[in-house]
């Protein structure tokens, strides 16, 4: 396989970061020699374990999204039918939880320990970063800030899907469309925390906001509340759970956020420069990539040599 320069600059800087030795660069060089330049036809022939092959979110991360899905679904549950009470379908709602003022007890237990998730994310993605920049490992295009490259990928992705490009483009650990879910998920329930606030805390706003914008205020929080929840069930139900759960490939369901652990066929396909990390961190999947190469005879190197053998017995 012939490695972009991007692609090699990640392997370097892999291979820099692991202490990797020169007996393990070689092998590790050969090994992506031996890889055929089509990804496709490299990604269809491995072997994957639906519950996952490689190592992608720690068991912190695992834990923050099952508490924010959790979260997020019931809250959407309770809160729905306070904003919408006079509606038909509200009320029956409302009254299986035991009223209106139980919803309102449950609704706002449910959302402390939502941004008590969202404080215990960033608290934790912070001490990470600080970590590796302190070990010198920390790299940007390997987290899921936003990257030049994630437009330039989205550019390219685009002419794959419609039929301009036989491949696509060598994306990182999160590729664009993952950046924006995170990024939309991450407004919405900034919008969500202050619009509640607004209710809970009216005092508060009227102290800190000037006194003739503090009604509208109220008013822009009261109408913008239900309706960034709908939008983000909405998006949650349609967009979100479709490219993750139900897209071909990934249906019935991924289990990444369950095990931690990502296919080796989605890793290959969508998010292949972290594949190459994968090969230097990772002794276990060098040997299993070496194997299936042989086995599936998907060696372009083999292939020349089959075609030198058959040119000079003619």
């Amino acid at each position: 396989m012939k490695l972009s320069a991007e692609a090699k600059k990640v392997l370097e800087k892999s291979m820099a970061l692991n202490g990797t030795d020169d007996k393990e660069r070689a092998e590790i060089e050969q090994l992506i020699r031996n890889m055929p330049d089509d990804r496709v036809l490299l990604y269809k022939n491995v072997v994957s374990n639906p519950i996952g092959d490689l190592p992608r979110y720690s068991i912190h991360i695992r834990i923050q999204h099952m508490l924010t899905f959790v979260t997020f679904l019931t809250l959407a549950f309770t809160g729905l039918p306070i904003a919408f009470m006079d509606q038909i379908w509200a009320v029956p709602l409302n009254d299986m939880i035991g009223g209106i003022d139980i919803s309102r007890v449950i609704h706002r237990t449910l959302a402390s320990v939502m941004i008590l998730t969202m404080l215990y994310h960033v608290f934790y993605l912070m001490w990470v970063a600080t970590r590796d920049i302190a070990q010198k490992r920390f790299e940007l295009q390997r987290s899921i800030i936003p990257t030049f490259k994630d437009a330039r990928d989205f550019k390219l992705d685009m002419q794959y899907f419609i039929g301009k490009r036989d491949q696509r483009p060598e994306m990182d650990k999160f590729m664009y469309k993952q950046k924006i879910h995170y990024f939309a998920a991450a407004f919405g329930n900034l919008v969500m925390v202050i619009s509640g606030s607004s209710f809970i805390f009216p005092e508060f706003w009227a102290m800190v906001l000037p006194e003739a914008s503090v009604s509208y205020f109220q008013e822009m929080m009261r109408l913008s509340h239900p309706h960034e929840a709908l939008l983000a069930l909405l998006v949650i139900a349609f967009w979100h759970w479709y490219n993750v759960h139900l897209a071909p490939g990934r249906f019935p369901m991924q289990w990444t956020f369950l095990t931690g652990k990502i296919t080796r066929e989605h890793q290959i396909e969508e998010h292949f420069l972290e594949y190459l990390r994968n090969l230097v961190e990772l002794p276990a999947e060098r040997e299993y990539l070496s194997n299936l190469l042989d086995a599936r005879e998907l060696s372009p190197i083999e292939d020349d040599n089959k075609l030198m053998a058959a040119e000079e017995t003619t």
